[in-house]
């Protein structure tokens, strides 16, 4: 929840009241945290009073393009359950219950489909038959791959968190056709140990793989070698 307040701070406070208010979908419990984050005794309660009252505050507001008073942060929430689909114009959202610290979070894995194509994003789970089925045969499969199988230090952390040559198992079973490698860790993030640990998941899945870093843009369609220039 850590990068929630700011994105959603930041695009009110820059937006000028030009941007229609941020809709936000998660589990349980998404309305009491943003309640507790920007409602009127939140913890940004202080700093938003400064913002929509404050003389200095409400010119940067005007000079942004704000008219009239300066009304906080109102976003608009749904939780959402295993069942629902989200849809929005031409794309749609399905989601899967995974596992991750449970019974502690309700965490969720989310497919969208746009045009034919579709992205699935497991967030942090251990393995999991519903993720599998959720990312049946899609382009984009953006998973966790958090350490080498086999060097686990407990049951829970397994149950918790994805190794390897597990995931390579659930990609395969899903019949992905990209799978990129994310929550990369340093055991994982050495020179020769990439590629070593690729190259075992290939042996297992045969669609494409590729090592998550910063920026990276990936096609969602199949990925083919250039030419030799």
């Amino acid at each position: 929840m850590g990068d929630y307040p700011r994105l959603l701070l930041t695009r009110w406070d820059q937006g000028g009241g030009k941007l229609p208010e941020l809709k936000v979908f998660g589990p349980p419990p998404l309305k009491q945290i943003t309640q507790q984050f920007f409602g009127i005794d939140g913890a940004f309660a202080s700093d938003l009073r400064a913002r929509t009252k404050d003389d200095c505050s409400l010119d940067l507001y005007r000079a942004r393009g704000g008219v009239g008073d300066r009304k906080p942060p109102a976003p608009e929430i749904r939780e959402l359950s295993p069942s629902d689909v989200v849809k929005e114009g031409e794309w749609e959202v399905r989601i899967a219950p995974v596992n991750h610290f449970t019974p502690y979070l309700t965490c969720y894995a989310y497919r969208l489909s746009s045009g034919g194509q579709s992205f699935v994003y497991s967030g942090d789970t251990g393995p999991n038959d519903a993720l599998v089925e959720l990312a049946d045969n899609c382009d984009v499969l953006v998973h966790m791959c958090h350490y080498l199988s086999g060097t686990a230090p407990s049951p829970g952390f397994a149950r918790s968190c994805t190794s390897h040559l597990d995931l390579a198992r659930m990609a395969h079973e899903a019949r992905a056709k990209t799978l990129v490698l994310t929550h990369i860790t340093e055991q994982i993030d050495r020179p020769g140990v990439r590629e070593r640990m690729t190259s075992e998941m290939a042996q297992i899945f045969k669609g494409d793989i590729v090592f998550g870093e910063d920026l990276l843009e990936v096609p969602a369609i199949e990925i083919k070698a250039g030419k030799l220039d």
